[in-house]
């Protein structure tokens, strides 16, 4: 590209800007431009009118700026770490400048330590001029208990003086009254004629869940076993359908007989799978049979002091051949109902 003398003189003295402004113009002094870095253009920026703050000197008193600066010169660095906002790094910054450049002079000096700007050190003043003054403590959260469903506080259950276990088969329902103790006041089961017979008759079902409702004793707790079933087994499937059904109707039936306590509810979930993992009864994915152990706390409750679970002499004259192999499909849900009770009061005082 050809340019005139002159232009090309202009180019290369002054650069390509020189070919825009007339001759005998002055280029204006522009101000530098910074990149747009926050701390660059903070450092150049004019500060606002207003906009400085007081000095940390005049929002004290004398007396206040001597005590805090008495603290802040003297304190070893375990005292300054129990003021608030000090532990950890910022005291050993403390100490590391009064080593360094001597005692602070006036409370305004201690914004040159490092992590201790305007805002902290006011936070740290007042701490050291009010150090009765604590943080207030978190709320601690409830403690739940979480192998029954829905979960209740720890201390609302333990002080449960008794319970209802209640265990549902396809063909009977179970329960046991036990104590805190814990001790077996009660323990029977039903058969309910019209389960699993031909279509879920709701009238029917009603009738016999009804029947066992009304037999139950009156208890703190009524824990009624939820069955770990899986719902991709198509031949499960008529089962499920019946042990939902059973349950939903134990929980209206027996939340309507206990009536308003509180908000608290008194019918509650049990994992069956969690009461077979307190007593060692899983075996792979499957819960196995309860009832040696049953017998065998029935056995101890006669022959020792201080027994596991303690069984009136009437129950274990009663029940004392009905858990013997032969017979175990028979009180499969009798085991069930007394072992989940049990669980119920060892995991709360074991935890």
């Amino acid at each position: 590209m050809w340019l005139p003398k002159r232009l090309l003189r202009a180019v290369v003295t002054e650069g390509w800007h020189g070919l825009f402004r007339s001759p005998m113009a002055t280029p204006p002094k522009l101000p530098p431009r910074f990149l747009h870095c926050t701390c660059c253009r903070r450092s150049h920026s004019p500060e606002r009118s207003g906009g400085a703050q007081p000095s940390l000197d005049s929002c004290y008193t004398e007396a206040q700026r001597t005590a805090i600066l008495q603290v802040l010169n003297h304190a070893p660095e375990s005292q300054l770490a129990g003021v608030k906002l000090l532990r950890g790094r910022k005291s050993a910054n403390i100490m590391e400048y009064r080593a360094r450049h001597g005692p602070f002079p006036d409370l305004e000096s201690v914004v040159n330590v490092p992590l201790l700007k305007h805002k902290t050190a006011a936070v740290v003043f007042h701490s050291i001029l009010h150090p009765e003054e604590k943080r207030q403590p978190k709320a601690q959260p409830l403690r739940t208990a979480k192998f029954v469903k829905p979960e209740l506080e720890w201390k609302t259950l333990q002080e449960a003086s008794s319970i209802v276990s209640i265990v549902c088969g396809t063909s009977r329902i179970a329960w046991a009254h036990v104590d805190r103790s814990p001790c077996v006041q009660d323990w029977q089961q039903e058969e309910c004629q019209h389960f699993m017979k031909g279509t879920y008759l709701a009238s029917s079902y009603l009738e016999d869940v009804g029947a066992v409702v009304d037999r139950m004793p009156e208890a703190d707790f009524y824990v009624v076993e939820k069955p770990g079933m899986s719902l991709q087994s198509a031949t499960l499937f008529p089962v499920t359908v019946h042990m939902r059904t059973v349950e939903a109707m134990l929980f209206a039936l027996l939340a309507g007989r206990a009536g308003d306590s509180g908000g608290v509810p008194r019918v509650l979930n049990m994992m069956r799978m969690a009461v077979g993992r307190h007593f060692g009864l899983i075996v792979g994915d499957s819960r196995t049979s309860g009832a040696q152990l049953v017998q065998q706390l029935m056995t101890d409750s006669v022959g020792r002091s201080g027994p596991r679970l303690a069984f009136p002499p009437t129950l274990v004259v009663r029940y004392r051949n009905a858990f013997r192999p032969h017979s175990w499909n028979q009180g499969e849900e009798m085991c069930d109902a007394v072992l989940q009770a049990l669980a119920f009061y060892e995991l709360l005082s074991d935890s």
